[in-house]
């Protein structure tokens, strides 16, 4: 699932393409908005909460998305074809004179009066990336995950509603950093208020970086990118120990956590210690067909 800090790249990308720009066309291809034209209104900026798109116009609407697991949104210039992966996933087309956006496999869609966007985002934490962080979104973000002290932390940093941003990849790789197994307590945690700085480092350099391949070890290359990170099964970076993959939190809201058992000490899920699999990546560390979108400043 894309993470904030390539949520963030995207309203960028969005922004620069369309900010400023009357809309010559849009199709909505969701059911409850099937009829809805935003033609004639001007775009006034594209911004990013969390995991979530705002695009707002001058109308005082606000086209709401999220992109789940598999969703994109791809720009291209106006009258080019469109370079996605199914046509049939397309989800939303916008279409200003110079570039049209493409909401590819968008898990998410609605149209809501940018008056009411807390309808929509208003259950989110402190936004990790946001510029006002320093400005006390720090500290409320402390504050939510110390009102959990028993939860595990790996699953309270995962929980929007506490910390909007975070995902699997950066919460693994931010604990492996730290030495901590995902499974610690939340008070068990030694200064978990210099973990959210480093998240937040680590997530703004990826959303400047040039190269959009999200990266903890300083290197881009594949299956050199991430110390544990959809590893399992793969011999720690660090020390070659073999990672390990096992879920985190409870029902249909558990997750992947990866972890070297030796970098990080602690409790741990019962492991049968098995041979693992790098889940959900082939054995290089990669993304299997990976696909970008063309950039407006390209």
């Amino acid at each position: 699932m894309p993470e904030g800090d390539t949520v963030l790249r995207t309203a960028r990308r969005l922004n620069a393409a369309l900010a400023g720009e009357v809309l010559r066309s849009s199709d909505l291809r969701w059911p409850s908005l099937a009829t809805v034209d935003l033609a004639g209104q001007r775009v006034l900026e594209v911004a990013a909460r969390g995991k979530h798109v705002l695009l707002r116009t001058d109308a005082g609407l606000t086209v709401h998305s999220h992109l789940r697991m598999d969703g994109s949104w791809l720009v291209h210039r106006t009258g080019q074809p469109w370079r996605v992966r199914s046509p049939e996933g397309v989800r939303a087309v916008l279409v200003a004179p110079g570039w049209t956006a493409v909401g590819h496999r968008l898990g998410m869609l609605d149209l809501v009066a940018t008056a009411d966007e807390a309808g929509v985002v208003g259950h989110l934490g402190p936004d990790v990336l946001a510029d006002g962080w320093d400005a006390g979104g720090a500290q409320r973000a402390l504050a939510a995950l110390h009102e959990h002290p028993d939860r595990e932390v790996g699953d309270a940093l995962l929980d929007q509603r506490l910390l909007a941003g975070v995902g699997t990849f950066w919460m693994s790789e931010l604990l492996f950093l730290r030495g901590t197994s995902p499974w610690t307590r939340v008070d068990d945690v030694p200064d978990l208020a210099g973990a959210l700085a480093l998240v937040r480092r680590m997530m703004r350099v990826s959303v400047e970086a040039r190269d959009p391949v999200q990266t903890t070890t300083g290197d881009t290359r594949a299956g050199r990118n991430r110390y544990v990170h959809a590893r399992s099964g793969l011999p720690c970076l660090r020390c070659g120990t073999p990672v390990r993959v096992a879920p985190i939190g409870t029902g249909p809201q558990a997750r992947s956590a990866f972890s070297c058992p030796s970098c990080q000490p602690g409790p741990r899920p019962t492991d049968d210690g098995r041979r693992q699999a790098p889940l959900g990546h082939d054995r290089r560390g990669g993304v299997p067909g990976r696909r970008r979108g063309t950039s407006p400043r390209a």
